[in-house]
């Protein structure tokens, strides 16, 4: 997505400093390096969170002793498996995934990285899965990551406030989109969607927020933090 007043020379750069973070502080292992290597073969979009966006939610799992967590769109569970690995023995990942296909890759990463018993991946739509955790009395949960469809991000929050408790973290990934989220003209779903959620977490009284721009090899982009009051 080009950007205004970005140019190729940002971009490379960019990218080149987050090489140099992510090998002194998230190295690449063989279970995350075959997580990425199977959903590139499996024809995944290439849209994961970068390494060091990675272990950013394994430290913030890890922070805030976090032993129930519920991620909002799985992909091929690269990110899923970031946060397992921050768990305690009996800790446990609710990963809530769409695309059956998705889930397929994902459910063999799980396994493949010894990690399926903290792992349960429910196949659905979230807008389905989420009511579903609230009647079995899953919640609450500790921290929530939402990494799913932009247009839906309110009504992600709405559900993902009704599983949580005073203390809960809401990590919420693409919030920038590359800095077109400013443009309040924009056709773009999934610029809108992003705008929307943003406008209530501003006027949402159970959350306290803040949000943080990123750059590297995703490009530009970033995260919203919410804690629940």
């Amino acid at each position: 997505m080009a950007v205004p007043g970005q140019t190729a020379t940002d971009d490379a750069r960019w990218s080149e400093v987050d090489g140099y973070l992510s090998g002194l502080l998230a190295p690449p292992d063989d279970v995350l390096a075959a997580a990425r290597a199977a959903n590139a073969a499996a024809g995944l979009p290439a849209i994961d969170v970068s390494p060091l966006q990675g272990k950013v939610l394994h430290l913030l799992a890890r922070a805030i002793r976090a032993s129930n967590v519920l991620e909002i769109g799985t992909l091929g569970g690269y990110s899923t498996i970031w946060l397992a690995r921050a768990l305690p023995d009996g800790g446990r990942v609710v990963t809530l995934e769409a695309n059956p296909d998705h889930a397929r890759v994902a459910r063999a990463n799980f396994e493949r990285a010894g990690l399926a018993e903290k792992i349960e991946l429910r196949l659905g739509m979230a807008s389905e899965t989420m009511p579903q955790l609230v009647v079995e009395g899953r919640g609450p949960f500790d921290l929530i990551f939402i990494d799913a469809d932009k247009p839906s991000l309110p009504e992600y929050l709405r559900g993902s406030l009704r599983l949580s408790r005073p203390g809960t973290l809401i990590v919420v990934d693409n919030v920038v989109r590359g800095g077109f989220v400013i443009d309040a003209t924009s056709a773009d779903p999934t610029i809108q969607g992003v705008r929307n959620f943003l406008e209530l977490v501003a006027s949402e009284p159970r959350v306290s927020a803040s949000a943080l721009q990123t750059v590297g090899v995703k490009g530009h982009d970033g995260f919203a933090i919410l804690i629940v009051n």
